[in-house]
């Protein structure tokens, strides 16, 4: 089939190279020319300079030229086109609403383009991005508006998690459609022929509005799961000396009716959905006079996450921040990427600033040029002229006071003997993803230790 990937960020770039697998003939379509020159070079260090993901690159220079194009140019190809996949970024707005500007520009643009078409097939235009629900209809209205014929309207929400998104998108738990018509499932059915009657991936099909529900409802269910072993399983761990975290999960999510998924303890989840899907979802809910109360507090309970160590730090071990050297290991908001988006490292360096350190000192093994472009505006705030970025975590760790993991990155597992080497007693070390399970010969060494779910450790 002929389909057309409208946005190439995290979402639309590792969908349109997966397809393109399958023997689709794949356009990828964006109004970035600088982002589709560096995917038509194919060229590992262009495309990861906007999209980093395992296998992404390999899976892009299988089938460029033959059944995947990247164009900005989408007059020519949207005539003739079956499928349009939307995958356009929807930002919250400051009342956790959603920002649906670049997806009602793309709508509108491509509405007026369908309604000129000469080839008038069947055309199916579908939501992959999280959009609120009832966006099908106002999807639907757009095209009506415009005048197109013979077409239909599709929820199909990605469920991909970043750093596994190639192999995530090959073989999914799930894939959900929701559509009104006959006609259209069909079409749907034949884009993913693959799932479609598989042994293991359950295929769905429901209603747009259902769709959109499940998107919502999932993520959201994901972030209460970690929240709650944050609010509870964290909060326990710190309160008591004799508790050990990894022991409690193993006796607790050893039932069987309880997951294992998010059953540890992190300084808060970020990422481009958590944050942003609760948020709209409350919006929603608010919008139609239902009670959020309980996903107010999963939210809540997650922000607070993201900088409440910086308070342990103050009030626990008396650390004085004020001029002090912070190296800040992790910034991306999770292992395996280098998406700063809602990550922890923002709340992070922002609770820094506002205690005057005097210098952070950032690695990430891949989000440093993020990290740069993220922060380099010093005309809006010159305080983030004090983040300084090294290569190394061992270079960020030198003339330091303190240090505080952000990421859960596995080379920040081993870094007690950089530590010694490169930072004199007493030096802080300060734990967000539990990265550290020597850490008691460090406190032994004369070092101080606080770590998420754990008591304040000095030495005696």
């Amino acid at each position: 089939m002929k389909v057309v990937v409208v946005g190439t960020g995290f979402v639309g770039l590792p969908h349109a190279a997966v397809l393109s697998e399958y023997g689709h003939e794949v356009y990828a379509y964006d109004i970035d020319e600088a982002r589709i020159t560096a995917y038509k070079t194919g060229e590992r260090d262009q495309i990861e300079r906007y999209v980093n993901e395992p296998g992404l690159v390999a899976a892009i220079n299988e089938s460029i030229g033959r059944y995947l194009f990247f164009t900005t140019d989408i007059t020519e190809i949207a005539d003739g086109a079956d499928v349009f996949f939307l995958c356009l970024n929807t930002p919250p707005n400051r009342d956790g609403s959603s920002d649906l500007s670049y997806y009602l520009n793309a709508a509108h643009h491509l509405a007026g383009l369908l309604a000129k078409r000469k080839n008038m097939n069947r055309v199916v235009l579908v939501n992959k991005s999280t959009v609120p629900i009832g966006t099908a209809r106002l999807l639907e209205n757009v095209m009506n508006e415009h005048g197109v014929k013979n077409f239909g309207v599709a929820s199909n929400p990605e469920f991909l998690a970043q750093g596994n998104a190639i192999e995530g998108s090959r073989k999914p738990d799930r894939v959900v459609v929701g559509c009104d018509h006959e006609e259209d499932f069909a079409i749907m059915r034949r884009i993913y022929s693959q799932f479609v009657n598989h042994v293991r991936i359950r295929y769905l099909e429901t209603t747009p509005e259902t769709s959109e529900a499940i998107k919502y409802v999932g993520n959201t269910l994901l972030l209460t799961y970690i929240s709650f072993w944050n609010g509870v399983g964290a909060r326990l761990g710190e309160a008591h000396p004799n508790l050990r975290m990894e022991d409690l999960k193993i006796g607790v999510t050893s039932d069987t009716r309880i997951s294992t998924w998010g059953s540890y303890v992190s300084n808060g989840a970020g990422g481009s959905c958590f944050g942003k899907d609760i948020q709209s979802l409350i919006y929603q809910l608010n919008q139609a006079g239902r009670s959020t109360d309980l996903l107010q507090a999963v939210y809540n309970i997650n922000e607070y996450q993201k900088v409440y160590l910086i308070d342990r730090a103050v009030y626990e071990a008396g650390f004085d921040f004020n001029q002090k050297s912070v190296a800040l290991l992790g910034l991306a908001f999770k292992k395996r990427t280098n998406d700063m988006r809602d990550s922890a490292a923002l709340k992070v360096v922002e609770a820094l600033l506002a205690r005057g350190v005097q210098e952070i000192r950032a690695y990430d093994p891949l989000a440093i040029e993020s990290a740069r472009n993220y922060w380099f505006n010093p005309e809006k705030n010159q305080l983030f002229e004090r983040i300084k970025y090294f290569d190394t975590a061992k270079e960020a760790i030198v003339d330091s006071d303190a240090l505080y993991i952000s990421t859960d990155w596995e080379e920040f597992r081993g870094l007690s003997r950089t530590i010694e080497n490169n930072a004199q007693p007493p030096y802080l070390v300060i734990d967000g993803r539990r990265m550290m399970p020597d850490f008691k010969n460090l406190v032994e060494k004369g070092y101080q230790h606080i770590a998420v779910g754990g008591t304040y450790l000095k030495p005696e």
